[in-house]
């Protein structure tokens, strides 16, 4: 292997891509590899939960936390204090629970006392009463007792259940107190360890986020999911994120008086994303702010994480197969959204969709291309070069690597694309190999150049007119040369020699050569494709 690589002369030419006016056939295009690396974890607009987990353990206080993710804003008094939050909707049938008797409210008033266990409510509404299953009229609270929670489907929550048919299903409504239902959710969207002041402005974010985004045209004003917040009712509840709450009752992010929206996310990788750069619109209290608290994330920087071409290609439901991509960046770092590269065109993709579809953390990414492109010839004769291309853009180390197998690798030489990441090279190996481009963390699937020998046969000299002999280079000792002549549109075989020791041989006829159109062809051996001659002419 180290002979093969110290006899491959690689002479490196670095251009730019557009200079000489030609681009890569969509057929020569070889497998793209694209490793993205990346920042930070979640949209990034708003307060970073890991900046606020830093920012905590370095003595800051909650209200100035959030007056740092939050422009402009201050704090002021919620006036809100209910919400309905959607639990399940589409369902056949739910239970309900409870482990003291409680009772349900059909809209006429009618109050059905309930003994303390499961009850199963189907769409007809059915209420057990003294004088059997009677159906109650939509909607039907459920009520608990004192003191107690309600349970559905084996899952407690405080305030009442509301249950209203649809179209033959069922949809439940959590009837809450604000400050209830913001005790279901801090446990669920910040850990419970994590130091008081942290929690104490997860707790005013979410309370803010929750009256600013009270969900319009439904009959309920929050989503139980990621749609709204996670709220995950008594479960979520634990005494540190209780007192959270309590301590920050009814206080929320204001901003001219109005509630801020104050989106939040996991970790910023060190910046903060604008409403502008990400969500595409501004506000003004959601700008891209220095975040130097959240590095103790281990979401602060991650990859690469290494994506094939036909992978992306069906992950973003590209038409035909998927050759660049490449980022268009915002302020902030982010991208806004990425350009795909196909053989048969472009397209712009926000980043958002890239990011769900692709799985990665955030939109701050860099996308690091691998490719090599396959010649434009076949397999080249032994003492020639091959020019090949390729994209080596955004990555570092790069390098040029070769293997006679494709099993063992040894690095070449180290590449240095031009600014838009073109590469061309060529490369005059001395027999068949593969190359691929590596770089940490991965490497462009492999190319191979094949080489065939150089072989050359010589016309009869009028002292051997029967006679008809050339060379092999390399040597190839042993190897098997067919000699063969034109007939018509095909070759016939004149005669097979074996090639000696000083890579020669020599076919000796009984009479003198005929005239006509000869070459000589050896099979694939040793390394080397097979190889043909240039055709000799004999004159008779």
């Amino acid at each position: 292997m180290r002979a093969l690589v110290a006899a491959t002369v690689l002479v490196l030419t670095v251009t730019v891509a557009s200079a000489s006016g030609q681009q890569t056939p969509p057929s020569a295009y070889g497998e793209a590899v694209f490793l993205v690396s990346g920042r930070g974890y979640g949209h990034g607009v708003g307060m970073s939960q890991y900046g606020a987990y830093g920012q905590a353990l370095a003595g800051r206080s909650y209200d100035r936390i959030l007056a740092h993710y939050y422009t402009g804003t201050e704090l002021g008094k919620a006036g809100r204090k209910e919400v309905r939050v959607l639990l399940a909707e589409g369902r056949r049938a739910v239970t309900i629970s409870s482990s003291l008797p409680f009772f349900a409210v059909d809209a006429t008033g009618a109050t059905y006392r309930l003994p303390k266990g499961t009850l199963t409510v189907r769409p007809d509404l059915s209420i057990p009463s003294e004088a059997g299953l009677a159906p109650a009229t939509q909607p039907l609270v459920f009520r608990p007792a004192k003191k107690a929670s309600l349970a559905l489907d084996g899952r407690l929550f405080r305030g009442k259940l509301e249950l209203v048919p649809q179209a033959g299903f069922l949809r439940v409504v959590n009837v809450v107190a604000l400050e209830r239902y913001i005790q279901g959710v801090v446990a669920g969207e910040m850990p419970y360890s994590w130091p008081a002041e942290a929690l104490k402005s997860q707790a005013v974010a979410a309370r803010s986020y929750a009256l600013a985004s009270l969900v319009k045209g439904k009959p309920f004003d929050l989503y139980s999911d990621v749609r709204s917040q996670v709220y995950l009712g008594v479960a979520g509840e634990k005494p540190s994120t209780t007192k959270a709450v309590t301590d920050t009752t009814g206080q929320v992010v204001l901003y001219g008086g109005k509630v801020a929206t104050t989106y939040y996310f996991s970790t910023s990788g060190g910046k903060t994303a604008s409403a502008a750069d990400v969500f595409g619109f501004s506000v003004p209290y959601l700008v891209s702010r220095p975040d130097p608290w959240d590095k103790i994330s281990p979401y602060y920087r991650w990859g690469p994480v290494l994506l094939g071409a036909r992978t992306v290609q069906a992950k973003l439901g590209a038409d035909a197969r998927v050759t660049d991509v490449r980022g268009n960046a915002t302020p902030s770092g982010r991208i806004r959204s990425v350009t795909v590269d196909t053989t048969t065109g472009s397209e712009q993709v926000p980043a958002t969709v890239v990011r769900t579809a692709l799985g990665l953390r955030s939109t701050w990414v860099t996308i690091g291309v691998l490719r090599l492109d396959r010649p434009a010839v076949g397999a080249i004769v032994f003492g020639s070069s091959a020019r090949l291309t390729g994209v080596g853009r955004g990555l570092e180390n790069l390098k040029l690597a070769s293997s006679p197998d494709g099993v063992t690798w040894s690095p070449v030489v180290t590449l240095t694309p031009d600014a838009a990441g073109a590469l061309t090279f060529d490369v005059k190996p001395v027999r068949t190999t593969r190359y691929r481009l590596e770089t940490e963390g991965g490497a462009s699937p492999a190319l191979l150049v094949q080489v065939a020998p150089r072989l050359t046969l010589a016309r009869p000299t009028a002292a051997e007119p029967g006679v008809l002999g050339g060379t092999v280079k390399p040597k190839l000792p042993g190897a098997v040369v067919a000699v063969e002549r034109r007939k018509g549109s095909t070759w016939a075989l004149v005669g097979e020699v074996v090639v000696d020791g000083a890579g020669t041989f020599t076919l000796e006829l009984d009479a003198p050569v005929p005239a006509g159109s000869y070459r000589a062809r050896s099979t694939a051996s040793g390394g080397l494709a097979a190889g043909t001659s240039p055709v000799v002419q004999v004159s008779g």
